[in-house]
């Protein structure tokens, strides 16, 4: 019988450890664009929001509500930017 040798027994863990890496990655995937995807529906729905307090503001003539809906579509043109996909 012949035991096995050390460059066997390194092969052999290496291969191991580089499945469990690559497996815990391909996990993680899904969860990143699961979090992407939710953070650039926020945004839009700030854009969205953004937008009818800056129409009402401007109709009734309420510069501060204006003002507030700018804001609002600015941060939610932010938040799509971030989770906007990088690849």
């Amino acid at each position: 019988m012949s035991s096995p040798s050390k460059t066997s027994g390194a092969f052999h863990s290496t291969k191991a450890f580089s499945k469990k890496v690559l497996l815990s990655m391909l996990q993680e995937k899904p969860r990143k664009s699961t979090a992407r995807a939710q953070g650039y529906g926020e945004g839009a729905g700030d854009r969205v929001t953004g937008k009818k307090e800056q129409v009402v503001g401007a109709v009734t003539g309420d510069r501060s509500q204006e003002a507030s809906g700018n804001l609002r579509q600015e941060k939610g043109n932010a938040k799509q930017d971030v989770n906007r996909k990088m690849f």
